[in-house]
């Protein structure tokens, strides 16, 4: 029985899920201590301003004389030219950092998704993926670079400026204490419902680009169909949904920002009058009560932006527990790293025995049940059946993509269990029914498998592909780029590029998934020409959906319902296996289904479908 490794614990929820994206400023000490030096700096020479305020009051409207006003007004340059400094290198270092985690972030969510089995994109669609990649990392960065510093600068300028406040003024100082609990109530209070509908508004979002997306990549499909409209209807909806989410995380915001502040100055306006009464008595002097009313803002505006930022940091919090389920998310295939097959053995002899398997998604349904099947070294096999007889299953447990419950699947005698996944898959190319092109040039597209190839073997690989002729006519040759998908290149190109691929990759083993079935007969004919030259002498596993494509085959397997129901050549089959007989006879529909003469493909239905 095959032991998956235990799914990943809950990550943190809430302001501690950024624990594990702050923990990434370890590897930049230096520059977090260089933006804290700066930061302190700065929040000192700010305090400082309200004492030189103090001079400028007292002693340089109060003395008299030109001279102690320009003692006064100098100091207080010099202050701000110290908070100018101070501001620049901890903006820089702050907004670097920020830029800087954002990117590992990026870098380390990407290098995990990469490697997850393909189950897990079965159950996590590609839009709400690249909505983590890119809305989350962008928010976190804004957090890190500028909200997050913002936070802390305040703060320590409000912490400093109440010292300052009971320093200048025990009674005053008194009164606004009083005020402070008051503000910091509404904060906790609305502080977790931004954080929750931060959360529904950061998934809403990535709900409406991934239908955008889909829409966007089957575009030819919605038009065709005259959807348009109705495409349109239904994503209006999407964005009224997360707009709607947003109008409440915006008005939970506003609430909280404005309860703050106004609670505050309510206090501050009690500590006026109280000041100016004892101006006017006496008992303080006007530049003292300057200096209050100074720190008395600093801590009113920093009041306001700790709770400000404290609603940036709920969202980034939602922005984080999402990150770090990615980072999280384990594959369910376990590699056991580099374990290379022995160079003696290397064959390419294939294996099924005792396979038992169903998806995760499905595991109640078993794609396979009992299945046992021998691929001999450098011979060809066909995989023949019904729809969701098990053909394409064979290849996904072939490739490790998923991990059999019950039995084994062998190369050269060794469970590919034991294999590195890296070792395992180099020796496999795969080409599939519709072809894999990314968006780069011709050159990029062949070499995908062999990035380090030369320009002599690419050629080489294109021609016995038969594509060089194509690809020399077009604008760039081999520097022409194909756009998304290969947009820009016919059917039967793609796959002669596909197959182009798989021969500079000279696999041990070829898995074809019917690479002929959507060509015309033109490009079949070219197609298959390629597919001659790379089967020979090479372990080949074709899933067919045409019998024209496999009646050469060395062996052809029939199944059905996930299992092995027969095995052998086209005509043992056809006496001794009534299923292939009866497919066989859907497309010999003139009664001559030995095979002898060769029907044309283009007429050729399809073996896969059932009664």
């Amino acid at each position: 029985m095959m032991s998956n490794p235990p799914e990943p614990a809950p990550g943190p929820k809430g302001l501690p899920s950024l624990f594990p994206i702050l923990g990434l400023l370890r590897q930049y000490k230096l520059r977090v201590a260089g933006a804290g030096i700066a930061l302190l700096f700065t929040a000192g020479a700010t305090l400082s301003l309200g004492r030189g305020l103090q001079v400028l009051i007292d002693q340089g409207l109060g003395g008299g004389t030109s001279e102690d006003l320009r003692a006064a007004i100098i100091l207080l340059v010099g202050i701000a030219a110290a908070i100018a400094v101070g501001t620049f290198g901890r903006f820089y270092l702050v907004s670097w950092l920020g830029e800087r985690i954002s990117a590992d972030i990026r870098k380390a969510v990407f290098n995990n998704i990469v490697r997850l089995h393909p189950g897990f994109f079965e159950t996590n669609r590609s839009g709400e993926i690249m909505s983590r990649l890119t809305t989350d990392t962008t928010l976190l960065q804004t957090i890190i670079g500028s909200s997050f510093s913002m936070a802390l600068r305040s703060s320590l300028t409000m912490t400093g400026a109440l010292v300052m406040m009971f320093i200048t003024n025990l009674k005053l100082s008194l009164i606004i204490a009083v005020g402070v609990p008051l503000v910091l109530l509404p904060i906790l209070v609305f502080g977790r419902r931004v954080r929750r509908l931060s959360n529904q508004s950061q998934d809403s979002i990535a709900s409406v680009g991934s239908y955008a997306g889909e829409i966007i990549q089957h575009i030819r499909v919605v038009q065709s169909y005259t959807r348009e409209q109705f495409e349109s209807a239904a994503f209006d909806k999407e964005v009224e949904r997360a707009f709607t989410i947003a109008r409440q995380r915006i008005w939970q915001r506003s609430l909280l920002i404005c309860g703050a502040i106004l609670l505050l100055f309510v206090g501050m306006s009690g500590m006026l009058w109280e000041g100016g009464q004892d101006v006017i008595s006496g008992r303080m002097s006007g530049g003292e009560l300057g200096a209050f009313v100074f720190y008395a803002i600093m801590v009113g505006s920093g009041v306001a932006t700790v709770s400000e930022v404290w609603g940036e940091l709920q969202r980034a919090a939602g922005a984080a527990e999402r990150l770090v389920e990615l980072l999280n998310a384990r594959s369910l295939i376990d590699d056991p790293g580099t374990r290379e097959l022995p160079t003696a053995s290397a064959r390419g002899e294939l294996q099924l025995a005792h396979i038992t398997f169903s998806y995760p998604t499905r595991p109640q349904l078993a794609a396979l049940q009992e299945f046992s099947l021998l691929i001999v070294a450098g011979k060809s096999l066909a995989l023949v059946g019904p729809s969701g007889a098990g053909k394409s299953t064979v290849f996904e447990l072939l490739q490790r993509f998923y991990d059999p419950q019950q039995g084994q699947v062998l190369l050269d005698g060794i469970d590919i269990r034991e294999l590195g996944l890296l070792q395992l898959r180099e020796h496999i190319a795969l080409v599939p029914q519709q072809p894999a092109l990314f968006t780069g040039d011709v050159r990029y597209n062949i070499a995908y498998g062999k990035p380090d190839a030369s320009d002599k073997e690419i050629v080489a690989a294109a021609r016995a592909a038969h594509a060089h002729e194509f690809i020399s006519q077009l604008p760039e040759g081999y520097a022409s780029h194909l756009g998304e998908q290969g947009v820009r290149l016919s059917g039967g190109q793609r796959q002669r590029i596909a197959l182009a691929r798989a021969i500079l990759n000279d696999p041990k083993i070829l898995l074809l998934d019917e690479a002929t079935s959507a060509l015309d007969t033109e490009s079949e004919h070219q197609v298959q020409l390629a597919l001659q030259k790379l089967m020979h002498n090479r372990t080949t596993v074709i899933i067919a959906h045409r019998l024209s494509t496999i009646l050469h085959a060395d062996n052809i397997a029939v199944l059905d319902q996930g299992r092995l129901v027969a095995t052998g050549t086209h005509s043992e089959l056809l006496l001794n296996s009534p299923l292939y007989a009866r497919l066989a006879s859907l497309q010999f529909r003139d009664g001559d289904i030995s095979g002898e003469r060769t029907p044309d493909p283009a007429n050729a239905p399809d073996l896969s479908v059932p009664d």
